[in-house]
């Protein structure tokens, strides 16, 4: 293994080094990991071996056309790049982490929204560097026959931060507001108490004065959940990622889409808010959602100089974004997204 990432790096460097120029490339190994399934669809058809020696990539990069060579080398520099500007905000993110335990306060992040709205990548490049032992990221499956008797709010608020630690909700209680009532997995009735209670709920949880609930909501379009879908399907490593949702969440886009519009009426308030990420550019989902995370809870040591102020193109709060849907459903008799 050692040897083919040594051999990767001398492909990244040969790259970086056409027609005698002495431009020097170093990339990390997280990055290597992130760019080799771009640079296989890349390779795909060229007869490439799946772990070629160093003498195999020099040869690899001689004899390569310059179209081929130049999208590998902008992918290279692109994931990168965005990767290396993600560090600072995930350097902020520790100090977060570390002022709440020190203070023994607490935070709950809700991860909320369609499926393959980014929600999942978005977590891992929050949490990738923070201390493990202060952070939790739950994602809960179907409840068992036991819990559908029990209070639906039970099982998530037995996941519930203790003093200094951070908890991060991957899909959270908001599942009674979405995909239980459209896809059938709730009744009427249920959905109706949810949506009546859950804000009495919320205003306990930080009535402690030390707990922060954030709620995010994570937007994408109809389009682009349809390629992401795509490259599911026709990619094992990801395979697994395609849920009985997922097969319908392009047909019954319409109805998810009225009960965003239902989450979004009834449950931002002024003190338990929602955000809309909106995520087709997954870079930027990133970057904006930790930029959040930030601005909504003081901690000692924040950076003066990082600029943490939000992408208003990306970043929407809950009565903007219902605002804009209210103005869909008047031009085009439904919202869009």
């Amino acid at each position: 293994m050692h040897g083919y990432e040594d051999a990767f790096g001398d492909f990244s460097n040969a790259l970086l080094t056409p027609c005698g120029d002495s431009v020097r490339f170093v990339t990390t190994m997280d990055t290597t990991k992130r760019l080799t399934g771009k640079i296989r669809n890349i390779l795909e058809g060229m007869n490439v071996g799946d772990a070629p020696d160093r003498d195999a990539l020099r040869k690899l990069v001689r004899e390569m056309p310059q179209g081929p060579r130049d999208k590998i080398l902008r992918s290279a520099l692109q994931s990168y790049f965005e990767a290396e500007a993600l560090k600072p905000y995930q350097s902020e993110l520790i100090k977060l982490q570390a002022h709440l335990e020190a203070r023994g306060h607490k935070a709950i992040i809700l991860f909320d929204g369609r499926d393959a709205s980014g929600k999942g990548g978005t977590l891992r490049r929050v949490t990738r560097y923070m201390n493990e032992k202060h952070y939790r990221v739950v994602a809960l499956g179907k409840p068992s026959e036991y819990e559908r008797t029990e209070l639906h709010m039970k099982r998530y608020i037995q996941q519930f931060p203790h003093a200094g630690e951070i908890v991060l909700f991957d899909r959270s209680w908001y599942n009674r507001a979405m995909v239980e009532p459209v896809m059938g997995f709730c009744t009427p009735k249920q959905y109706r108490e949810f949506m009546r209670e859950v804000l009495d709920y919320e205003t306990s949880f930080i009535a402690d004065g030390k707990t922060t609930l954030l709620k995010l909501y994570f937007s994408v379009s109809k389009k682009e959940q349809q390629k992401r879908f795509e490259r599911r399907q026709n990619d094992p490593l990801r395979a697994w990622k395609l849920s009985e949702v997922d097969l319908q969440a392009q047909d019954l886009w319409d109805e998810f889409t009225e009960k965003k519009f239902e989450l979004l009426r009834k449950t931002h308030t002024d003190s338990t808010p929602w955000y809309v990420i909106r995520s087709d550019r997954k870079h930027l989902a990133r970057l904006e959602t930790m930029k959040l995370i930030l601005r909504s809870m003081k901690y000692r040591g924040r950076s003066r100089s990082l600029d943490v102020s939000p992408n208003p193109e990306v970043v929407l709060s809950g009565d903007k974004e219902l605002k804009i849907m209210k103005r869909e459903r008047r031009r085009h008799g439904k919202a869009q997204r």
